[in-house]
């Protein structure tokens, strides 16, 4: 199992644990480095950073995961090491919230036209304080009977094409690298090889100040990632990577620390972040 783990979600976004819990289970499971990355929110970094005081052994990256729009699809942004504190990142990311919001309820209005009914305020609960996603209403959905697994509630009701998807607003891009350059945080191309044409979009952002990419990625095998790593090697760009827990389908998805991250890719993310003179937090 892997010590470094650079993609993980709380319950600040759509993760089933607080981030305390996700600290402690790091430490349970022997990781030196993780990062908070939730979707399109930081709410979960200071409570993170505050119980990692009690484990020195642990290395708390404050990050971000910004969901932005391409073609057929979207591409996602980490921001590792960012100001989070930072007005404008904040105030851009309360408006990708209240579309997640939006979109949520337009998405339970699709699904009673289909005969699934689900209660908002049943789907609210379930997200508590996080900003309200997908996995939330796929949770609803497992505990009324209409799915035996979150994974079908994405196949057959709310995944990209599915009878009741619902497009929400983003951001572009390349707005998500300078968003995160101006929080003062080091931005990395998300798992990659979800995007059409990764080689281009890599190109692009590139251009605009992106310094790296996630290589070691859920169940990515050695063909994809020695792909991503030369991908990587062409632009000089940092390697990242991590499990992308969520900690909502434990028997079918990585767990932490499951991605293999070789340790030097959370060395070299650290290095960069004192080279470009940000504070590494503890």
């Amino acid at each position: 199992m892997s010590k470094i783990d650079l993609h993980i979600h709380s319950t600040a976004s759509d993760g089933r644990f607080s981030p305390a819990e996700i600290v402690a289970k790091s430490v349970e499971r022997g990781l030196s480095v993780i990062a908070i990355t939730d979707h399109d929110t930081v709410n979960g970094i200071a409570p993170a950073l505050l119980a990692a005081q009690a484990f020195p052994e642990l290395r708390v990256i404050p990050g971000v995961e910004i969901n932005t729009d391409v073609p057929n699809g979207e591409a996602h942004v980490l921001g590792y090491f960012i100001d989070y504190t930072n007005r404008r990142l904040n105030e851009t990311l309360e408006r990708l919230r209240h579309s997640r919001r939006e979109r949520a309820q337009g998405m339970i209005a699709k699904l009673k036209d289909l005969g699934v009914h689900l209660d908002w305020q049943r789907v609210q609960e379930i997200a508590a304080d996080g900003a309200i996603g997908r996995p939330h209403l796929a949770q609803a959905l497992l505990e009324k009977g209409y799915i035996n697994t979150i994974k079908e509630a994405f196949i057959n009701y709310i995944g990209r094409g599915g009878p009741a998807y619902v497009e929400r607003a983003k951001i572009t891009p390349a707005e998500a690298v300078e968003l995160v350059l101006q929080a003062s945080g080091l931005p990395v191309l998300g798992h990659p090889l979800t995007i059409d044409d990764p080689e281009t979009m890599t190109a692009e952002l590139k251009k605009v100040g992106l310094v790296g990419i996630e290589v070691y990625y859920n169940n990515y095998d050695t063909d994809k990632i020695a792909r991503l790593l030369s991908l990587a090697n062409q632009h000089n760009l940092t390697v990242t990577g991590g499990s992308d827990y969520h900690g909502l389908d434990e028997s079918n998805e990585t767990m932490l620390g499951g991605m293999e991250v070789p340790p030097n890719a959370a060395e070299t993310l650290i290095a960069l972040a004192k080279k470009q003179a940000i504070k590494p937090a503890k």
